[in-house]
């Protein structure tokens, strides 16, 4: 293994990374700022306001985007375990 190799090895893994953990870090993005919104147009300034949604719609995200989060993973773990066993 060389240094292009390794670059992207690494590259893959951080772009793999970010599409499993996209749809629950924009989903509490977007739930955050409609609830600061929602605090700053009523003034309910409640600080478990922010928390219970969020913790809601993260795991309702989660639980639906399980089975492509969990084929990325798969798909990249093969793909490792490809160039192990291939030797590149």
């Amino acid at each position: 293994m060389n240094e292009a190799d390794a670059l992207e090895l690494i590259r893959s893994a951080i772009w793999t990374m970010l599409v499993v953990a996209g749809p629950a870090v924009a989903a509490a993005m977007a739930i955050g700022l409609i609830i600061a919104l929602f605090q700053a147009l009523t003034q309910i300034q409640e600080m478990t306001l922010t928390f219970v949604p969020k913790i809601v719609v993260m795991f309702l995200i989660l639980m639906l985007a399980a089975p492509f989060m969990g084929s990325q993973i798969y798909s990249f773990t093969e793909r490792i375990y490809a160039r192990i066993q291939y030797g590149y």
